[in-house]
């Protein structure tokens, strides 16, 4: 890469502070509308721009990385998760790619206990309930939740946010279980007075409450297919803050439609940004816009990663955050 300062293009709108930085270190192209870029607005981005700032809405696939120009040499996404990038084509493009990881833990765990709390009490169906006039004052049997005190949280990936989570979850009473591809430390299963289960078909039968909290990888992708679905319990509670694809989205509707699923608290869809209208019918379903780590504090400290990661780069050093290094 030229010692000049390098040609930074950023897909959608950051904040302000951190675009007025990235003007500062870099010659940068913004998105000052925020609409994402078409397919063919990301190719010609790639084509001239020395460093691609994309975000999770931005399918950057082998294909678009096989016409990029000679001068992309980084990707510098923002966000945590990767599966929006095809890493083995950037991999034999030579082209580093990096994330940021590790800011949007504390808040990702506060919405996945918020959905938590929001789907066992109702909260969403109690919010329409009095919006839409149709409350009519306190009755004895009315709006009847679950109480979360003592129940059974089996969380699904072990990691930063489902520790966070775990961390929280206890505050409010739940024991903690998890399933996750390795086992934790000793000691931080006794700092969470955690049990783990190596059988993720044994945990999910024997729980109240079900968070998923792992990455969507080819190893993940339906990790709750039908058949683990059809193992939870009839009184459970479903949340997901991690990916859509996790899960068999058609066939938690149909547990959730027939009363196979109490409750459901989901920030992620398989095909987003589209829900199927028939899980926007259902009541029993708290709905969120992918906003889990929707804080000033994390979108500044996402953009700061950024920042650190291609000046480091552009001054060639291995970027902190680097997801994988290009083969020689």
């Amino acid at each position: 890469m030229p010692r000049t300062r390098p040609l930074v293009v950023v897909t959608r709108k950051l904040p302000e502070v951190i675009e007025t930085r990235m003007m500062e270190l870099f010659e940068t192209r913004l998105n000052d509308s925020d609409a994402p870029p078409t397919r063919a607005e990301l190719a010609e981005a790639m084509a001239g721009a020395d460093i691609l700032v994309p975000t999770v809405t931005d399918r950057i696939d082998a294909e678009l990385i096989g016409g990029a120009g000679e001068r992309l040499k980084l990707i510098a996404s923002f966000g945590t998760g990767i599966d929006h990038i095809d890493l083995a084509a950037a991999r034999a493009r030579g082209i580093t790619v990096t994330n940021t990881p590790g800011v949007l833990t504390e808040d990702t765990a506060d919405m996945a206990m918020a959905l938590i709390l929001a789907a066992s009490r109702r909260l969403g169906e109690g919010e329409r309930l009095v919006r839409g006039g149709h409350w009519h004052g306190w009755a004895p049997v009315s709006m009847l939740g679950k109480r979360i005190h003592g129940k059974r949280l089996g969380i699904i990936g072990m990691g930063r946010i489902g520790s966070a989570l775990a961390r929280r979850a206890r505050g409010f009473g739940l024991s903690i279980h998890y399933h996750n591809r390795r086992r934790a430390h000793p000691d931080a299963e006794a700092e969470l007075e955690a049990t783990y289960w190596a059988s993720l078909d044994q945990m999910l039968a024997r729980m109240d409450i079900v968070s998923v909290n792992c990455p969507h990888t080819p190893a993940t992708f339906h990790l709750l297919s039908a058949r683990r679905l059809r193992l939870l319990q009839p009184h459970a509670v479903l949340v997901n803050t991690a990916r859509g694809e996790v899960i068999d989205e058609t066939v938690l509707i149909e547990l959730l439609s027939t009363g196979r699923l109490a409750a459901a608290g989901l920030d992620v869809y398989e095909h987003q940004p589209t829900v199927p209208k028939k899980l926007l019918r259902l009541e029993n379903v708290v709905l969120l816009p992918h906003m889990g780590s929707a804080t000033i504090e994390g979108r500044i400290a996402m953009g700061e990663k950024v920042i650190i990661n291609i000046k480091t780069f552009a001054d060639g050093h291995r970027p902190p955050d680097r997801v994988l290094e290009p083969t020689p």
